[in-house]
C-alpha cells in the first residue's frame, strides 16, 4: 500500500475514534435529561464501567484493529506506518481539542 493510503487510512481510522468518543462524551454530558435524575443504586456504576470496557473495545478496535490485520497478513512494514499515522493523527486531533478548550 502506498504511504498516502497509509496516511488517509491512518487520518480516517483516528476521526472515527474521535467521532466515537465524542458521541459517547455527548451521551454522558446529556445523561440527565436522557434518564432523569437516577437515585443512588448498583446500576449506575454498573452501566458506567460496561460503558467504560465497550468503548475501550471499539476504540482498540478502531485504532488497533487495521494495523493488527495488516501485520497478521505479513506486512510489517505498512502496518507499523498505520499504526504511527493513526496515533499522530489522534494526538493531533486531541490536541486541537485542548486548544480549543483553552480559547
Amino acid at each position: 500500500m502506498k504511504d498516502s493510503k497509509l496516511a488517509v487510512a491512518g487520518i480516517r481510522n483516528s476521526a472515527a475514534t474521535v467521532v466515537y468518543v465524542a458521541a459517547v462524551a455527548w451521551f454522558m454530558f446529556n445523561g440527565n435529561a436522557i434518564f432523569g435524575k437516577q437515585n443512588d443504586n448498583f446500576l449506575m456504576p454498573l452501566a458506567i464501567l460496561l460503558l467504560f470496557v465497550v468503548s475501550a473495545l471499539i476504540t482498540g478496535l478502531l485504532v488497533l484493529g487495521q494495523p493488527i490485520w495488516t501485520y497478521l497478513q505479513g506486512r510489517k512494514a505498512e502496518a507499523v506506518k498505520l499504526l504511527i499515522w493513526t496515533a499522530g493523527s489522534l494526538a493531533v486531533e486531541t490536541i486541537i481539542v485542548f486548544l480549543a478548550l483553552a480559547l
